[in-house]
């Protein structure tokens, strides 16, 4: 099968064929680091995450950024509160903010481009602006006329005559309310260096500029929440094009839907949204990454500790689902094959689910619908060794390409507890029942529940 894609310009789904064979050119709208990373956030980028993995997985070369919005109002605002400079702030939230994404496990970008590092840039790109005619500078700031660009409207799918009609002028330098600040005059020790004074880069122009920079004048993907298609996508598209001499900008817009509470988008201004490094202490990242994608990405997901703890569920019978078929592998000595074809066929499935604008909702239900079916036929009938180990490696190589690591690894245990479980073979080997009771309790004790097998306890699982 093509891989679809749902273009949010076109408002319909579209073969996806990169603009350079085999590789594929990523900008993914970043934060402004003046607060922590929410659960909000993490929708969008679990979403794309699984979706670049996915391209990944099928042999493109991703080229991803994603940029650090590290200069703005809210940033300077704040920082006046605490009592820092600015830069402090951005760079403080900014680095949680790695982290807070690599504890999701998410991939990493390729670069991380920094509105504060790029002024030169940004002046170049406004100069530019102004001598084609797209801009106009008055007493300092720099607008983007709108008029200009007469395909204005065309993402968002906006009636721009209405929309000027109904959007209130509260700014009487500009020609037209439409029009938007490319760079804004300032008179606080925060500007920047410019022809025209001291000032800072306007929200928009940073990822029209950044993107060029790492990207060229044309990527394949540009994406971000639903609320960035108006206005910055909108005006993203109208700079852009217009540096470039109207080449198409983006090939595929996409677009992910909101997480919501109670019907609600979870926002800080309502005060329901949960920063993501709180969210992880009560539920790990690939419990959250299941309850994420079990939702397709355009559409919006309805948070609830229900919902949660569903997930958290669904994740541990597939973790046991991964240890019981490692145990028939050691263990079985049947003639059955059937797993092999109901796992073949799940990844049929799979892949079918993924490539129609990557449906995880029902790429997950292959799965676990394969999960099912091959847990019933192992207790009814010994199955072949190799048929077992060829199920489960399709199993493992499917949940990876979307961001799962369901294999316990060697090192998930700390050696204070690797000695444990020896010393209790020990004890079990000798017969000696109190004591290697006394340390299984331990054990569940600390969430770690021990499996045993004829060679001792070497299987275990968290809860």
């Amino acid at each position: 099968m093509n891989q679809k894609v749902y273009n949010t310009i076109s408002r319909r789904v579209e073969d996806f064929t990169p603009i350079e064979e085999g590789k594929v050119k990523v900008y993914i709208c970043g934060l402004t680091v003046y607060d922590d990373m929410h659960i909000g956030h993490a929708r969008t980028y679990m979403s794309f995450d699984t979706i670049l993995r996915y391209l990944k997985y099928k042999g493109l070369d991703v080229k991803y950024i994603q940029n650090i919005t590290d200069i703005d109002d809210k940033i300077i605002n704040r920082a006046r509160e605490r009592d820092m400079h600015p830069l402090e702030l951005s760079k403080k939230y900014s680095e949680r903010m790695r982290i807070d994404q690599k504890k999701l496990g998410l991939m990493a970008a390729d670069e991380y481009p920094r509105v504060s590092e790029n002024i030169p840039e940004i002046i170049v790109a406004c100069q530019k602006l102004i001598a084609s005619g797209n801009a106009y500078e008055v007493g300092g700031d720099i607008y983007f006329d709108v008029s200009s660009f007469s395909e204005y409207g065309r993402l968002s799918n906006q009636d721009i005559e209405k929309l000027g009609r109904h959007r209130i002028e509260e700014n009487q330098k500009k020609k037209s309310p439409l029009d938007f600040a490319i760079w804004k005059g300032c008179d606080d020790e925060y500007g920047f260096e410019s022809p025209w004074g001291l000032g800072r880069p306007g929200w928009h122009i940073e990822c029209s500029v950044m993107s060029q920079k790492y990207l060229g004048p044309q990527i394949d993907i540009h994406g971000g929440a639903l609320d960035l298609i108006f206005p910055h996508h909108e005006n993203e598209v109208a700079q852009s094009e217009s540096l470039s001499g109207k080449k198409p900008f983006v090939k595929y817009w996409m677009h992910t839907g909101f997480l919501n509470s109670s019907g609600e988008k979870m926002s800080k201004s309502l005060g329901n949204i949960t920063a993501v490094n709180e969210f992880l202490k009560t539920y790990e990242a690939q419990a959250v990454r299941l309850f994420m994608i079990q939702t397709h990405y355009r559409s919006p997901i309805d948070y609830s500790e229900q919902n949660m703890q569903n997930a958290v569920a669904a994740l541990k019978r597939l973790r046991n689902f991964v240890s019981e078929i490692e145990t028939r592998i050691k263990d079985d000595d049947g003639s059955g094959v059937e797993v092999e074809k109901i796992m073949g066929d799940a990844k049929n499935g799979f892949i079918e689910s993924m490539e129609d604008d990557f449906k995880t909702p029902q790429a997950l239900g292959h799965l676990f619908e394969a999960v099912r079916s091959i847990n019933q036929i192992i207790g009814e009938k010994p199955q072949d060794k190799s048929s077992l180990t060829r199920a489960l490696n399709i199993f493992l190589e499917l949940t990876k390409a979307i961001g799962f690591e369901l294999k316990p690894k060697e090192n998930e245990l700390d050696d204070e507890i690797i000695k444990k479980i020896t010393l209790r073979n020990e004890f079990r080997a000798m017969k000696k029942w109190v004591e290697s009771d006394k340390i299984r309790d331990e054990l569940a004790a600390k969430g770690i529940i021990l499996k045993d097998r004829k060679d001792g306890s070497t299987g275990y699982e968290r809860i």
